[in-house]
């Protein structure tokens, strides 16, 4: 009798399935995949954070009982009109086109409700958005798709786009079939014909030409409005050094995990940086120049809970920004849509083909049938919702930690599980006064 122990076969993790697949399917086509969402890959992120709450050598305070303030202003450096939001969660950009309208309508009912301020995104500025956003952010792209002067005026600050956490250096693309005649004529493009961003500003090549855009934008409108510089998470500290001495207002950095309606696969997953390796050098460049909490900074890129918003603001963020976090509280993928995401060959939270304009929630879509099954006003309440709960977690973080206001927390409130989150983050791994890098155990 044979007696041979059998060996199981073994898959490779070099040529994983999913490599092997792609590299099928890559075969088969001739045409690289392009997908919406952020990175999919493990990065160290803010779960691998914790804080270190009050007891002994700290005081905490009451939970409901004492105040803990979460409200945040943004744009107080050079602009006539700061930013006043009533808590410090806003919404990223996220353009129509690559939004139906009723998606954009709930984003700015949701946030108005909220307190807080909501972004257009390429393609400019839609009439729904500005009536129901009481504080709209309207972003100034290297496309230009949509700009002119009065939307400029009518918005409450400008975002002057640089780089997106998704594809830094690269630019967006939004397919024929969602560029409807709306969607055209707005862009000024033709109806149904592809279409991809250009990744640099076209009438400037560099900070000094940088700064002389920031004064052009600031006479266009009287000096009133902030003006935000938003950065991919590439080179955080030169970057945000850079955007300071333009003259910028306000600097916006969205690491790798930051979502894209669409992109290459290959470049939301192999360019960039995780959010967490990018705030403490951006926090660094502030204080080095004596502007850190002067020139505000928002972080985006992966913010999921109000543990999340608390940790950033920890590290030295004044506010966040959400996007696809706030696209799910909308209702994107809706496991409700079962059926209808696995006839396109996805499930529900794994669907990410937002650029082929058929998603069963209504979001990622300009298809009309499709649209009718956003309810904005609903989809609004339950945006809202979402944002008063990330609000009250991080209120409850703070307070466990001593502070009277979230910006009040700190460094010294955290530490790290791994080494790698203690090094990119700048705080001691757990159970050490070791911060790879700087310090010995």
């Amino acid at each position: 009798m044979d007696k041979t122990p059998q060996t199981l076969p073994r898959d490779s993790w070099t040529y994983s399935p999913g490599i092997n697949a792609e590299i099928r399917r890559a075969a088969d086509t001739g045409i690289y995949d392009i997908r919406g969402g952020g990175a999919k890959r493990k990065v160290p992120h803010f779960d691998d954070l914790l804080f270190l709450g009050a007891s002994i050598s700290r005081y905490p305070l009451e939970g409901y009982r004492e105040k803990c303030d979460t409200s945040v202003v943004l744009g107080t450096r050079f602009a006539k009109k700061p930013i006043e939001l009533k808590i410090p969660i806003t919404i990223a950009g996220m353009s129509f086109g690559a939004l139906s309208g009723p998606a954009k309508e709930a984003l700015g009912r949701g946030a108005t409700l909220a307190g807080t301020s909501t972004t257009t995104g390429d393609g400019g500025m839609t009439n729904e958005e500005r009536g129901h956003s009481e504080k709209l952010v309207y972003q100034y792209l290297p496309s230009r798709y949509g700009m002119n002067p009065d939307d400029l005026r009518r918005a409450d600050a400008i975002e002057i786009v640089v780089g997106q956490g998704a594809k830094p250096g690269g630019g967006g693309m939004l397919l024929g079939q969602k560029i409807t005649q709306r969607v055209a004529n707005m862009r000024n493009l033709p109806v149904g014909i592809d279409q991809r961003s250009a990744c640099r500003h076209p009438d400037w090549t560099g900070p000094d030409d940088l700064e002389i855009k920031i004064l052009e934008l600031r006479e266009i409108t009287n000096w009133e409005k902030p003006i935000y510089i938003k950065i991919g998470g590439a080179r955080p500290y030169y970057d945000t050094a850079l955007a300071v001495k333009a003259g910028a207002d306000v600097v916006v950095l969205d690491g790798m995990q930051g979502g894209t309606a669409a992109t290459q696969d290959v470049f939301i997953e192999n360019v960039g940086q995780p959010t967490l390796a990018c705030i403490r050098p951006a926090v660094k460049a502030l204080q080095d120049l004596g502007m850190h909490r002067k020139v505000q900074l928002v972080v985006s890129g992966g913010i999921r809970s109000g543990a999340d918003v608390a940790k950033a603001l920890a590290l030295g963020a004044d506010a966040v920004a959400i996007g696809t976090a706030a696209l799910i509280a909308l209702g994107e993928n809706d496991p409700k849509w079962a059926a209808e995401y696995e006839a396109l060959g996805t499930t529900a939270d794994a669907y990410d083909d937002w650029h082929e304009g058929k998603d069963p929630a209504g979001i990622t879509t300009q298809d009309p049938e499709l649209m009718k099954r956003l309810d904005p006003v609903e989809a609004a309440r339950r945006l809202r919702n979402y944002l008063a709960v990330m609000t009250l977690e991080c209120q409850t973080i703070a307070r466990a930690c001593g502070k009277s206001h979230v910006h009040n927390l700190e460094p010294e409130d955290l530490c790290a599980l791994t080494i790698e989150a203690a090094a990119m983050a700048g705080v001691p791994l757990a159970g050490t006064s070791w911060i790879p890098g700087q310090s010995g155990f």
